[in-house]
């Protein structure tokens, strides 16, 4: 017991000295200055003075802010750091002024004049790290963005009081250098690289070549992109994890030198070879040390460091071995490489591995990874600990110290989903724990864009010390600020919502969408839900009565897409148990009754309210990966990038549909032509009396996938029509038959 308690007292002194060379106070106070210029306009921020002292944690050593002032005179943020002073700006603007940042838009309705704080009010976080991102949100959802976004999405998480993130932008041109130095052909490196929507999977060692290669100029722009994020997060003070050696190489290492020791692993991802089943470098291996030292140096003379590097070597991959000496020296080697050039560094683990596959990670397979490294020098994240934590079973991840991380979405799909509760109770249970090693808390959302009430709850918990006593009144006070007025048709909806798709519990829980909407049709699909759908009906009406008030909010617009499209997902389930049962009984009259309104009237309601809001639409999704490009035919090449991840994934629909989105044009040029040759095949199966043939319609849908896939087809990047209206008009049209049993 005192031995796992000293190594979590080393770690906390380790990971402290780690994040004290951020940036000096003058600095990191000018940059939240600025992020409240362009939050709120230079004339609103004139009345705020922002300021960074380090002595303000002197006792506690943890981020602290302290508010004053207000009420005719200047509101006064103090900070320890600049995200200390940006998050005690956020706790102002939020819980003095009603106000709400949310990736979907802000409101920012200042009162006049602005509320005095009638005491200080001086918070300390109790986490020394708020942990952010995923390594596949860097595909899902980062991978076409310009500097404009990148500063927006640096603002919010400053505010949101993020001080430790991945920054792996760039590192292919890096290792470009590394391969050319070592003696490989650019063509050699070329064939390597997955195309630019598919890069997390290749630094993590799951696949190589599919969707490549990289162009030269992404190369550029992107160590481009990647100075400025880094210049910008070391402005308020944040801890930029850089990317470090895994042991995974190109198969023409084995040409340049052909005695090296390597193992080819297996496929992963329902792909064969030719683009998964990565090579990866024995730890004992010579040439190991040699490419991660390599690495690391011509990384960290590009872009400095702070220290902090994620690395994984094991990612939804089986070891070639489960003895405990394997696992052990294969860890040890990677943190090797990594102290040989910096003998400062610490390891950011995902901790995922231990999650995914759970029958090969057992007690002395976790424990030899876990010791191969000194205590204190390697920082696991709980990935999933909302549901399926891994601390508990791990005596707190055998004294290594840990960052408690929600992770709630895979794929970046839309679908209203959380597990709320478990969220609100996770961290401080964690903290609890015995002997805990927990240093943080975390969110790493494979996407993100969606259910921004799961983001609110979970930001704010990085800075309370227990959880939120009442979980009704928060998202009662969520609304509130979220559109700018209170009213009681949106709390009321919130308070369904937050009791319904918000209250998902056990270990069943994830949030990828597998409703019947966005899945490849079959007379086996799965309808239950966790929720009473009823629920999320009346949430439906009970928003619309808001209309009068809110149809001008922009958040309130969204949130109405958002509920509708839900409600449209509900129906599309409701209707397909009909098509399943008129089929199985013979029906055919039921049958094409169900069938139509399913594929000729809601699927295209459905395309035409998500085209209301520009959050919603494919050629606004597509248009991004067209604007990264120099030249046409990198456009193309791009879009076609896009279009794979976010349908086929793979070229034979590998991982098919699991970053299935709800946008306008994707509904109706992808899942409604999917969705009118399964029913249609239905019921030709019926009229001619001939058994329906799955694999034949998997065939021919994989076709209408691929030929999506291809298309060069223009979507528009504007809004059409008005939310409202098309909301009533599926509201009328539905709600009425819903409420009647008579769909």
């Amino acid at each position: 017991m005192q031995a796992v308690a000293a190594a979590a007292a080393l770690a906390f002194l380790l990971l402290l000295l780690a994040g004290a060379s951020a940036g000096d106070e003058a600095r990191e106070a000018e940059a939240v200055r600025a992020l409240l210029a362009r939050l709120l306009g230079p004339g609103p921020a004139a009345a705020f003075s922002v300021s960074v002292q380090r002595a303000l944690a002197a006792e506690s050593g943890l981020d602290t802010y302290r508010l004053s002032g207000g009420g005719g005179a200047p509101v006064r943020v103090l900070g320890s750091t600049g995200v200390a002073a940006a998050a005690g700006l956020h706790r102002y603007l939020r819980d003095f002024c009603g106000c709400h940042v949310a990736w979907s838009g802000s409101q920012l309705h200042l009162p006049q004049p602005l509320p005095a704080v009638p005491d200080a009010l001086t918070e300390a976080t109790p986490n020394r790290y708020r942990y952010y991102q995923n390594v596949c949100t860097h595909s899902y959802s980062f991978v076409w963005w310009d500097w404009a976004r990148w500063e927006q999405e640096i603002d919010w998480m400053a505010l949101n009081g993020i001080n430790l993130a991945l920054a792996w932008s760039g590192q292919e041109a890096i290792w470009q250098r590394v391969y050319l130095a070592l003696g490989l052909t650019q063509s050699e490196i070329d064939e390597y690289f997955t195309g630019p929507a598919f890069l997390a999977w290749e630094r993590m060692g799951n696949l190589h070549t599919w969707g490549g290669p990289l162009p030269h100029a992404w190369h550029l722009k992107q160590l481009y992109l990647q100075h400025r994020i880094l210049d910008r997060m070391r402005s308020f003070g944040m801890i930029p994890v850089l990317p470090a050696f895994a042991g995974h190489v190109p198969k023409a290492i084995t040409r340049v030198f052909p005695q090296v020791n390597v193992t080819q692993m297996g496929s992963w991802g329902h792909f064969n070879c030719s683009y998964s089943c990565s090579f990866l470098l024995a730890p004992e291996d010579p040439l190991f040390p040699v490419v991660g030292s390599l690495f690391l140096r011509e990384l960290t003379k590009e872009f400095g460091t702070d220290h902090i590097y994620g690395a994984d070597t094991f990612n939804e991959m089986q070891p070639p071995s489960s003895e405990p000496s394997y696992l052990a020296a294969a860890t040890a080697a990677v943190y090797q490489a990594m102290v040989a050039v910096d003998p400062d560094a610490i390891w950011l683990l995902q901790g995922w591995l231990f999650q995914h596959q759970p029958q090969f990670w057992g007690p002395p397979q976790v424990e030899a990874v876990l010791r191969a490294v000194p205590r204190g020098r390697l920082l696991v994240l709980d990935l999933f600990a909302e549901s399926q934590p891994v601390y508990v079973r791990t005596a707190s991840f055998q004294g290594q110290p840990f960052i408690w991380c929600m992770l709630h979405n895979f794929g970046g799909n839309h679908g209203l989903f959380g597990a709320l509760e478990a969220v609100n109770r996770g961290p401080a249970a964690a903290r609890l724990f015995p002997n805990s090693t927990m240093v943080g808390t975390g969110m790493a959302p494979e996407g993100i864009g969606q259910n921004e009430v799961v983001y609110a709850l979970m930001a704010e918990l990085g800075w309370r010390k227990g959880p939120v006593a009442d979980l009704g009144a928060w998202v009662t006070s969520f609304a509130a600020r979220r559109y700018g007025v209170s009213h009681e048709g949106t709390e009321a909806a919130w308070r369904l919502l937050l009791r319904s798709v918000y209250n998902c519990s056990g270990e069943a829980c994830n949030g990828h969408n597998r409703s019947p909407l966005v899945k490849r049709p079959s007379l086996q699909m799965v309808t239950t839900v966790w929720y009473n759908r009823s629920d999320v009906f009346e949430a439906w009406r009970l928003l619309l009565t808001a209309t009068p008030t809110l149809a001008t909010s922009p958040s309130f617009r969204y949130d109405l897409v958002d509920l509708t499209r839900q409600a449209v997902q509900e129906l599309v389930s409701l209707y397909y148990e009909e098509v399943r049962t008129a089929y199985l009984n013979k029906e055919l009259v039921p049958l094409l009754r169900a069938a139509g309104i399913l594929a000729y009237e809601l699927l295209p309601s459905l395309d035409n309210i998500l085209a209301s809001d520009s959050h919603f639409l494919l050629g606004s999704w597509l248009a991004q990966a067209r604007a990264a490009a120099v030249s046409e035919a990198e456009a193309h090449f791009y879009e076609q990038n896009s279009r794979y991840q976010l349908t086929l994934w793979g070229p034979e629909g590998n991982i098919l549909d699991y970053a299935n989105k709800q946008l306008a044009g994707l509904v109706a040029d992808y899942y409604t032509p999917r969705w009118r040759l399964f029913l249609e095949t239905l019921v030709e199966s019926l009229v001619r009396g001939i058994p329906f043939q799955q694999h034949q319609f998997e065939t021919h849908a994989l076709q209408l996938g691929q030929t999506f896939a291809l298309s060069t087809r223009r979507y528009p990047s504007h809004p059409q029509g008005d939310t409202v209206d098309l909301a009533k008009k599926l509201f009328l049209k539905y709600y009425p038959r819903w409420v009647a049993g008579s769909l």
